[in-house]
């Protein structure tokens, strides 16, 4: 039998947003986990892709094995996804795997479901490479800072009352009309938000700016006069405008939750929830898709018309934006953030000091295991030798095999697992 466990070597990809160098989680990680890599200090790295992704096939090390990438591995033995995964996504691994390493903010963006992922695929293939949805989560490894999903409707409305660059770009007209609405309608709320974020965002460039320049002005005034601006939400809007200057994304913040997530939380970003990742470092997983739609904080293409006909406008407070894990029943050492889509789950193994034998289980999906932090040796039936696992190692493991793992750190062992439970 061909080895069906088999260690990767993943690509980084290196965007203008991620942490440079050693500061970096995706350069450490890599750094650690291979150390012929040599890592640039003034080279900015910001995601490690983990997956089949053609722009990121990850590289099969095992010599044995006559298959370069995984993808072409996978390609010649499907089997290996298991049988339910393999017929329901055509012999394709679903997920695409992640680290992101953030240092200042990505776009605003949303990602379309399904049905509207074709139509925009068919019209624009150039802009929306595929026809699939991109749900995504994303799993905090340091503190992690997004914008997720509309703010709760007295805290825009008290935005629109404390800033008057804001309102000014809004109009009376449709500020009143938030101002208005009541939480009995919530279809209200949702018509009146969706009428002053794209009012918001279609506001003609130069009109922005100038409100922007205002306002940065009136707040890096404010500040330095020692005064609380956080009712205009100063300090974040001043990193964002230092980030990007000029840029309408620069107030998305009054009309987005800022999220903060502590190491293990998770938030799930479902189709149409507009979002922004803004710093820190964490684990992702989503669907195999390219398809973004971007409306500010970024140099990329821009599609602002699509973005405001197809967002979810349903406000809800932060705290609603964290993805809880359950503790599995059946391993206590486990923790599952199984989301609301078939794509993807994740699991965070944390094997505490006193175990020295542990047990990584089979399951009927193929999976990817990403090591965060301790090492081990890992022996499986299914591997051609053992395996020396440490920081940054990144296995691939076919459906319905198992590895032991005989652990040799003195502080136990913190492990993300991807994988696809239908």
């Amino acid at each position: 039998f061909p080895p069906a466990v088999f260690p990767l070597s993943c690509v980084m990809q290196n965007y203008s947003w991620g942490k440079l160098g050693l500061e970096s989680e995706v350069a450490k990680l890599v750094a650690s986990g291979d150390p012929l890599v040599q890592i640039q200090p003034d080279q900015p790295y910001a995601e490690l892709w983990m997956g089949t992704h053609p722009r990121g096939d990850a590289l099969i090390r095992d010599n044995r094995i006559p298959q370069k990438t995984l993808g072409q591995w996978i390609a010649d033995n499907p089997a290996c996804l298991g049988a339910k995964v393999k017929d329901a996504f055509q012999g394709h691994l679903p997920f695409l795997f992640k680290v992101l390493s953030v240092n200042t903010a990505l776009s605003v963006q949303a990602h379309p479901n399904k049905e509207l992922a074709a139509k925009l695929h068919a019209q624009f293939p150039e802009h929306y490479p595929d026809a699939n949805h991109k749900p995504e989560m994303a799993i905090a490894l340091t503190p992690f800072e997004g914008m997720c999903g509309f703010r709760p409707v007295e805290e825009i409305v008290s935005f629109l009352q404390n800033v008057p660059e804001l309102r000014a770009l809004i109009g009376e007209v449709a500020a009143e009309q938030l101002e208005r609405s009541g939480s009995d309608d919530p279809r209200g709320v949702s018509a009146a938000l969706r009428v002053c974020f794209t009012r918001l965002m279609k506001s003609e460039k130069k009109f922005f700016v100038d409100q922007l320049n205002m306002l940065v002005k009136r707040i890096s005034q404010e500040a330095a006069e020692g005064k609380d601006t956080s009712g205009s939400n100063g300090d974040l809007l001043l990193r964002l405008h230092s980030q990007y200057p000029g840029d309408i994304g620069c107030f998305t913040i009054y009309f987005l939750n800022l999220v903060r997530l502590e190491p293990g939380e998770a938030m799930f970003l479902g189709a149409n929830e507009p979002h922004a990742y803004l710093h820190g470092d964490c684990v992702e997983i989503m669907a195999c898709s390219d398809n973004t739609v971007r409306a500010g904080l970024t140099p990329k293409f821009i599609d602002v018309l699509t973005l405001c006909e197809m967002l979810n406008y349903t406000p809800a407070p932060s705290s609603s934006k964290i993805f809880p894990a359950a503790q599995s029943q059946l391993d206590p050492n486990v923790y599952l953030y199984d989301p609301p889509v078939p794509d993807f789950t994740i699991m965070r193994i944390e094997i505490p000091a006193s175990i020295k034998l542990y047990l990584i289980s089979a399951m009927d999906s193929a999976s990817i295991l990403l090591v965060i932090q301790g090492t081990a040796m890992g022996t499986s039936t299914a591997a051609a030798s053992e395996m020396s696992l440490q920081r940054g190692s990144v296995l691939f493991i076919s459906a319905n095999e198992s590895i032991s793992l005989h652990l040799s750190s003195p502080d136990g062992m913190l492990l993300f697992r991807a994988c696809c439970l239908l």
